[in-house]
């Protein structure tokens, strides 16, 4: 059980190197940071590509990026179901609800991925339905109405709920003491913060040709315009 259990704990934060790996590509190609560099020429195996067959746009490297968040995602929901299916009996029917909601959560997404990978579609078992699974300040999903829907963030949280419940499974139901605190990192080299798909990036100037925005009147993100009224005295 031991060995077993270093194993999956192995699995689960490779799982989470990509995501981390996704997160910086992703980033990086959005603010036109990421060297596209590929080969000029390419053998492996019998076959050879040239440069003009691999080369990304701009454009398509954003697009790229993107995708590979979200296959980045998929793998840590089936290294998450994978773990649980190992250690546990039958962690579907668990007398623990954290396990049985960790096992469900990251199969429903898993199964959602593994018959449309591009565009994910929910595929609930029927026994599954119109239930909540959750962990508390980590993830939850409700299934309720969600069978045959196209797969949304909101439904369980985001890319990062999926993430902290990996690191949740790795350390809290296997017993890693590796929780990242004591890890070596360099500083970053720009303070970048991200709300969402928002990037707030923090800069030296203002740019010659940056646009003033009036805060005292603007649009919200359903379209819906908003005046604030000004601050007295």
């Amino acid at each position: 059980m031991e060995i077993e259990s270093k194993q999956q704990i192995l699995e689960l934060k490779i799982a989470e190197l990509q995501f981390r790996l996704a997160v910086a590509v992703r980033l990086a190609t959005t603010r036109e940071r990421q060297p596209l560099d590929v080969p000029t020429k390419w053998s492996h195996g019998k076959h050879l590509v040239t440069y003009e067959e691999i080369v990304l746009r701009k454009d398509q490297a954003d697009v790229a990026a993107q995708y590979l968040e979200q296959t980045a995602t998929y793998l840590m929901s089936l290294t998450i179901k994978e773990a649980l299916k190992k250690l546990y009996t039958d962690p579907k029917i668990h007398s623990d609800s954290n396990i049985v909601s960790a096992y469900q959560i990251s199969r429903l997404v898993r199964n959602a991925f593994a018959h449309s990978p591009i565009r994910p579609i929910w595929n609930i078992d029927p026994d599954c339905r119109n239930k909540v699974y959750s962990i508390d300040d980590i993830i939850s999903l409700d299934t309720n109405g969600l069978e045959g829907k196209p797969f949304d963030w909101r439904h369980y949280g985001g890319l990062l709920a999926l993430f902290r419940l990996s690191k949740y499974v790795r350390i809290n139901l296997l017993g890693d003491t590796d929780t990242g605190k004591n890890r070596k990192i360099s500083k970053p080299n720009k303070e970048i913060i991200m709300q969402g798909d928002l990037i707030l990036e923090q800069i030296e100037k203002i740019p010659d040709d940056a646009v003033r925005i009036d805060p005292a009147k603007f649009t919200d993100e359903t379209g819906i315009e908003i005046v604030t009224s000004p601050k007295k005295g």
